[in-house]
């Protein structure tokens, strides 16, 4: 076996090609094929002359066949054509999803074909050859649809980015037979709002495919899916009049998956919470990944603050052994599960036993998902591991469950909510969304609406991995991933007390739980936020609060260079919070930093110790003489990390007053000014909402 990596990032597949097949012809051992591609992948990343695009690629692990890298065929179906002339299917919903959404979208897209007389299908545009959208055609009134999401600084999400190297590498593709509507997942406080759907709306038209409906806009800071439903109530009327069908007027509910219950089965073949392999949590084999997640002994478990309400905590993941890799900057992605006592409490209001083994099977056996989650399993298993219980339901959700309400008023109320009626969509607003109304509190709160659990367990949304940013260096704790995060708990409308499913999983993360280690699923997500090449390129970091994860790695990756014995240029740490005595993360930590030297320049705001508030951004402003020197005369690199809608936006501001006021700019000239320092890869943001 041959160990290939396959980088997706635009403009570079050919060289990675070329490199990986001249490594492979020229019969190098496994070490040498992993350490010269990883050379290429360092040069990429760190090259200071390399595009911010290129740069960071995402980095996937892959066994192969050492024929496959002789041009072997793959055994595995990438045409969808011939899938959609078989299952005769005639429009297909490819998905760019990050977090679940976007597959939630054109799942529930691909449902709805049914209704007018057209049949869907939901598909990973990962697993498809993509070239084949240009045979479209052959299938009648086909229809392609793409709910993209944007990942980040507008980027696509890792399994579209392959469809977007295609669409970006292939002017002479002649896709005049495609017809097409984009429907795009982003959120407003971010700067390259909704990037990713926009550029696949712009190309597909540019390659010559039709668009038959407008381009949608879903706004996460705002009601996703407020936007996804008044678009899709629009969209459908349009389909129906291009294609000259008329609509079944079928709103009953449509199953997609049956239930089975298993009285005799072999427990060692039933699903425990393993996201994809059966026992993978017992036999632990690299590489590691979404589907395939390192389970992580937790070694440190310590509470970051001194004092006040919230906790604040700093964790240490054990990956000794794992040949798990990362760098300063990176994400790791963690699995958490839901609270016991939440999923008791469902069961009860159920009245179900939460401990009978089911599977859920697709009525559709050509369909390549065939289970919801991974089955068999028990439901207490997939409330636990698997299935989302404590976001507000989509109005998806609330429509399908309103036929088992034996109340006439919840039963009207809950199809209103599902309709995009003015009274409708505010009643949804405010019960559900405004109320922070889970599926446990709609169902205490309606006690006429009691849906049976396998159906329930179909339709909520599958329970997503968390991202953090690391805060170590590789190079100072290569057996170790940090952690540091901030507890989410607050009190709802209804007086109901809410808990972050992730953070309050990891806060009860104890280092050994009744004499066992106490264990984390994990995977490593490779990012774009990195060091410069050159050590001597000066950082000016701005991270408040929570912000600081990364510049920790940052900080001690820049300290270890210095003992060294190489050339550092100046690193300066921005950081901010409340009280110094109360939440000032890492103090010890930042202040060794300054004293040793690893950390030239500690600056730091206290926003609540003194009658007006202190922020990064005023911190900036008094040091604008050094911060404009380091920037235009030292080439210093400027990360900024934490909260998007406020402070990274507030930064950015204060950088172009400084750049307006001290390059003698104009407005506009220090808008372009800083903008071209991200264009460059010199501003970067690692930011959340």
């Amino acid at each position: 076996m041959a160990l290939m990596r396959r980088w997706m990032f635009s403009g570079i597949s050919s060289q990675t090609c070329i490199i990986t097949q001249w490594l492979t012809q020229n019969s190098m051992s496994q070490s040498c094929l992993v350490n010269g591609i990883d050379a290429f992948q360092e040069l990429l990343t760190h090259s200071s002359n390399t595009p911010a695009s290129l740069r960071s690629p995402q980095c996937e692990e892959i066994t192969v066949p050492a024929v496959a890298f002789s041009g072997a065929p793959s055994t595995r179906e990438t045409s969808f054509i011939e899938k959609m002339k078989k299952m005769g299917k005639n429009i297909i919903v490819f998905y760019g999803s990050q977090t679940g959404t976007g597959e939630e979208f054109a799942n529930r897209l691909s449902k709805d074909a049914q209704r007018y007389g057209m049949k869907g299908m939901a598909a990973d545009p990962e697993e498809y050859d993509m070239a084949e959208l240009a045979r479209l055609s052959e299938i009648e009134n086909s229809l392609a649809i793409f709910c993209m999401a944007t990942y980040g600084e507008g980027d696509p999400t890792d399994n579209a980015q392959d469809f977007y190297d295609w669409l970006q590498e292939n002017d002479d593709e002649d896709l005049s037979g495609l017809n097409y509507t984009v429907f795009a997942l982003g959120n407003k406080t971010y700067e390259h709002y909704n990037a990713m759907g926009k550029y696949v709306d712009k190309r597909l038209e540019e390659l010559g495919a039709k668009r038959i409906f407008d381009l949608g806009l879903g706004d996460d800071d705002g009601n996703l899916e407020e936007d996804f439903v008044s678009w899709r109530e629009q969209f459908w009327p349009a389909v129906c009049e291009h294609f000259g069908v008329e609509p079944l007027g079928d709103e009953s509910s449509i199953r997609q998956y049956e239930l089975k219950v298993h009285t005799d089965i072999n427990m060692n073949k039933v699903y425990s919470g393993e996201i994809g392999r059966l026992k993978s949590f017992e036999v632990q084999k690299p590489p590691f990944d979404s589907k395939n997640p390192f389970l992580a002994p937790v070694t440190v478990n310590r509470r970051l603050n001194k004092g006040g309400e919230r906790h604040l905590m700093h964790l240490e993941l054990d990956i000794t052994g794992s040949k798990i890799r990362y760098e300063s900057g990176d994400h790791v992605a963690v699995f958490p599960t839901n609270d016991s006592a939440l999923v008791n409490k469902l069961g009860q209001v159920l009245g179900v036993d939460l401990d009978v083994v089911i599977s859920l099977n697709n009525l559709d056996e050509e369909s390549n998902k065939k289970h919801p989650f991974p089955c068999p399993t028990t439901y207490r298993t997939a409330l636990t591991h698997y299935l989302d219980i404590t976001q507000p339901p989509r109005t998806n959700v609330l429509y399908e469950l309103a036929q088992y309400a034996t109340d006439s008023k919840d039963q009207e109320n809950l199809r209103k909510m599902a309709s995009s009626s003015p009274e409708g969509k505010s009643l949804y607003q405010n019960w559900v969304l405004d109320a922070c109304r889970n599926i446990l509190a709609i169902l205490e709160d309606m006690p006429s609406l009691r849906p049976p659990i396998d159906h329930l367990c179909e339709l909520l949304p599958r329970l997503q991995a968390r991202y953090y940013s690391i805060a170590s260096s590789s190079k100072v704790h290569p057996n170790s991933i940090h952690i540091c995060a901030v507890v989410v708990e607050y009190q709802t409308k209804t007086g109901r007390l809410n808990k972050g499913v992730a953070t309050n999983w990891l806060k009860n993360k104890l280092i050994s739980d009744n004499g066992h280690k106490s264990m984390v699923p994990m995977y490593i997500r490779k990012s774009q936020f990195r060091l410069p090449f050159k050590a001597t390129n000066p950082v000016l970091m701005v991270g408040p609060g929570t912000g600081i994860a990364p510049f920790v790695g940052f900080i001690q990756e820049r300290g270890w260079l210095k003992e060294q014995g190489k050339e550092v240029g100046e690193t300066v740490m921005y950081f901010g919070c409340r009280h110094k005595n109360e939440d000032y993360l890492y103090q010890e930590e930042l202040e060794e930093a300054e004293k040793n030297g690893a950390l030239t320049q500690l600056n730091v705001a206290f926003s609540r110790d003194q009658e007006h508030k202190v922020y990064v951004q005023h911190l900036l402003k008094a040091n604008k003489e050094h911060v404009w020197k380091l920037i235009h005369s030292e080439n210093a690199h400027i990360y900024i990390c934490g909260d998007a809608r406020n402070m990274a936006k507030d930064v950015q501001l204060a950088f172009y007053e400084i750049a307006e006021e001290q390059g003698e700019m104009t407005r506009s000239q220090a808008t372009d000014y800083i903008k071209k320092l991200m264009t460059k890869g010199r501003y970067s943001q690692d930011v959340w909402s």
